[in-house]
């Protein structure tokens, strides 16, 4: 089956995008990578190869050894243009984040925005972690002109997180941590038609990450066909729940 992941030309996080691309792969799914201009080489943010802030609050070991291995995977270096993908030939899409400026290229374009509609209308499988949450609550529908996820439940970047991660490093990193000057989840929130009872936000951790072989600290909300997470301590339980979700739902 074959899953369609757009991303920036730079910024996005490297646990996000290597942690699904590596399972994905590992269950025998194309993956097809697509930027806003077609053959661009994308790169994630370097911070979280290197460590954010004093060798820390980066990415863990194993996504940067995915993200290496995907740095030299055919399909990373001939990425397809957002415009020119046909979305009906795919089974799936999924939406990774990032925080870091260059993710706005990605947030902030209606151009894409376009293409996830069509997509979603389709009724496949789509998967959005962290700030990719962001993408479905600016996306609407084409009928009701509502986000897609306006009678959706869902979860995403808890503002918890985001504020306390832009609290340890502003000294250091001014704005870093914040994309924009709304919190990631008050923005999906008034997208949504009754915040209260659609919003997950899950078990409050703040550095506890789910892994490879223990999801004790990971959370995912699947609402039918679209699955959502809030940070890249999610991403190996996001991206075994997605490659399910795939499954159950291929096409004769």
């Amino acid at each position: 089956m074959r899953v369609l992941i757009p991303l920036p030309d730079r910024d996005f996080d490297v646990t996000e995008v290597a942690v699904p691309w590596r399972l994905l792969t590992d269950a025998g799914h194309q993956v097809v990578f697509a930027t806003e201009r077609a053959g661009t080489r994308p790169a994630a943010d370097p911070r979280l190869l290197t460590g954010v802030l004093f060798g820390r609050l980066g990415a863990e070991d194993e996504p940067k050894r995915f993200y290496e291995q995907l740095t030299a995977a055919p399909e990373f270096t001939a990425t397809a243009a957002w415009s020119d993908v046909d979305v009906a030939a795919f089974d799936g899409l999924l939406l990774p984040g990032g925080h870091a400026p260059g993710m706005r290229q990605y947030l902030g374009s209606p151009e894409l925005r376009e293409q996830v509609a069509r997509l979603w209308a389709l009724g496949r499988p789509v998967g959005a972690i962290c700030h990719g949450v962001l993408v479905l609550a600016r996306t609407r529908d084409a009928e009701s002109g509502r986000s897609v996820l306006a009678g959706r439940r869902t979860t995403c970047l808890p503002k918890y997180m985001e504020r306390a991660a832009y609290a340890t490093t502003a000294w250091r990193l001014g704005r870093y941590y914040r994309t924009y000057p709304a919190y990631v989840e008050d923005e999906v929130r008034t997208a949504l038609d009754d915040p209260a009872a659609q919003f997950e936000r899950g078990p409050r951790v703040l550095a506890r990450r789910g892994t490879a072989d223990d999801d004790t600290h990971a959370f995912v909300v699947q609402d039918g066909t679209y699955l959502s997470a809030r940070w890249p301590g999610d991403a190996y339980l996001f991206a075994r729940r997605y490659v399910q979700l795939l499954q159950s739902t291929a096409r004769a």
